[in-house]
């Protein structure tokens, strides 16, 4: 959808939003401000089933729906091609929002093979891990959640970013784990993310424990050092 123009003047910018599936939307956006969170837009009936749009304590935005009408699909399936696999919180402190999310929806800590790292968290929900949280770099001026698409093959997919007018902000970055994760922006200026596995036959990688990464867009400069957990995907 378009941007609203009472957005764009208040400096909105493109970004992905992600759903989260609840049962009873009022009761929930009412825990989410007693929670310290806010409503942005009011439960409202929409083509796709009943939606309110809101943001974490530290200003992470994101959305609720109840009664999906459109798009409903089984559960599982997070490694289907196309779809997001790993949803990942860019918070202002990731010890501190945790909690606000595990008794909003019920999602528990998750942990890998190796001891849990003291820079992400891994999570799950209904039993699955799904994503994970870190805190944020200083330069990074707003917590986000950031969606992470699966691609058969991460330097094809790289390319078609580039080749469609978007832009790599970060790798492709090997993972422990053997995956391979790159960070997008769309030529809008949308953030996104990939994850996938890479032709063998392209060797060029940094570390896979260790990732150092300097990127700048519109205006958000992203740089630092950051050992990276075996995420349990």
């Amino acid at each position: 959808m378009d941007l609203p123009e009472e957005g764009r003047r208040l400096g909105a910018t493109p970004r992905w939003v992600g759903y989260v599936a609840v049962d009873d939307m009022d009761a929930t956006a009412t825990q989410i401000r007693r929670r310290g969170g806010a409503v942005l837009l009011p439960p409202t009936d929409s083509n796709i089933g009943r939606v309110s749009v809101v943001a974490d304590p530290q200003k992470a935005t994101f959305a609720l729906v109840s009664g999906l009408t459109y798009g409903q699909r089984q559960p599982g399936g997070l490694d289907e091609l196309g779809r997001v696999g790993w949803h990942e919180l860019l918070a202002e402190d990731r010890n501190k929002i945790f909690d606000f999310y595990g008794e909003l929806f019920g999602w528990q800590k998750a942990y890998g093979e190796t001891d849990p790292a003291d820079l992400y968290q891994s999570f799950s929900a209904a039993g699955q891990t799904i994503g994970g949280m870190l805190t944020k770099l200083p330069n990074v001026p707003q917590p986000c959640w950031l969606y992470y698409f699966n691609v058969d093959d991460i330097g094809a997919a790289a390319k078609r970013v580039n080749a469609g007018g978007g832009r790599i902000l970060q790798g492709p970055i090997e993972l422990p784990d053997g995956c391979w994760i790159a960070r997008c922006a769309d030529p809008q200026g949308a953030l996104f993310a990939l994850q996938g596995a890479r032709d063998q036959r392209d060797t060029e990688h940094p570390s896979a424990s260790e990732v150092a990464w300097s990127a700048k867009w519109d205006g958000i400069a992203s740089q630092g050092r950051m050992v990276l957990p075996k995420p349990k995907r």
